[in-house]
C-alpha cells in the first residue's frame, strides 16, 4: 500500500460525506437517461446542479437599473421625513 492510499479513502470520505459523490452520481444518470443528449454536456450538468449556466444580461442591468432608482427615491424619502423629524422636535422659543 502506497503513502497517498489514506489521504485517497480520506478524500473519498470526505465526499461521500459532503454529497458530492450523491449529486454527481444524480447527474450522471441524469444525462445518461436524457434522451437526446446535450451539446454541452458541461452545460447540462451546470444546469441540472442549479448554476445559471446562462444569463440574461439586459435583464440583469435593468433589474440593477431600477434597484437603484428605488434606492434614490426611499433615500430621499427618508431625508424628507429626517427633516420633519427635526421640525417636530427643535426646541420652539
Amino acid at each position: 500500500m502506497s503513502g497517498g492510499e489514506p489521504k485517497k479513502e480520506e478524500f473519498q470520505r470526505y465526499l461521500e460525506k459532503s454529497g458530492v459523490i450523491d449529486a454527481m452520481t444524480k447527474v450522471l444518470v441524469g444525462l445518461y437517461e436524457v434522451p437526446e443528449k446535450p451539446a454541452n454536456a458541461i452545460d447540462f450538468i451546470k444546469e441540472y446542479l442549479g448554476a445559471s449556466v446562462s444569463v440574461d444580461l439586459d435583464k440583469l442591468k435593468s433589474t440593477i437599473d431600477s434597484q437603484a432608482k428605488l434606492i434614490e427615491e426611499k433615500d430621499k424619502e427618508i431625508a424628507a421625513l429626517k427633516k420633519q423629524l427635526e421640525a417636530v422636535n427643535a426646541p420652539t422659543q
